[in-house]
């Protein structure tokens, strides 16, 4: 079963990514102002990742694939990584659909790490 994991980027926005259950990430947000929104988004991939026309495969100006999935209004709410074969961009979106549903969430942003000096 894969897994979402936020986390929160320098900039201050959170976002999620998607990991697989081997721990690849298949999956990353936009960037969202609250926890809450990115929250939100978590739960617009688990709702529409398991409607095939939701999801957009696209090329890369590197003539890499990847795929784009859009939430029902229209906006992305996930990106993939790179790939090197249209073929590798469907085992992607194939990974998608098998582990969203499912996938617990960890949030990083509520743990604290704690620093010792030497």
């Amino acid at each position: 079963m894969g897994k979402f994991i936020i986390t929160k980027r320098l900039n201050g926005e959170f976002q999620f990514n998607l990991k697989s259950n081997n721990g690849l990430v298949i999956l990353t947000s936009e960037g969202y102002t609250t926890k809450e929104n990115c929250e939100n988004g978590i739960q617009s991939v688990k709702r529409y990742s398991q409607d095939d026309v939701l999801f957009q495969k696209c090329k890369s100006v590197n003539n890499k694939y990847y795929f784009t999935l859009k939430a029902g209004n229209g906006q992305i709410i996930g990106t993939s990584q790179l790939y090197g074969s249209d073929f590798a961009t469907e085992k992607g979106i194939a990974s998608v659909k098998n582990n969203a549903v499912e996938a617990a969430t960890e949030d990083k942003t509520s743990k604290r790490i704690l620093q010792y000096a030497n």
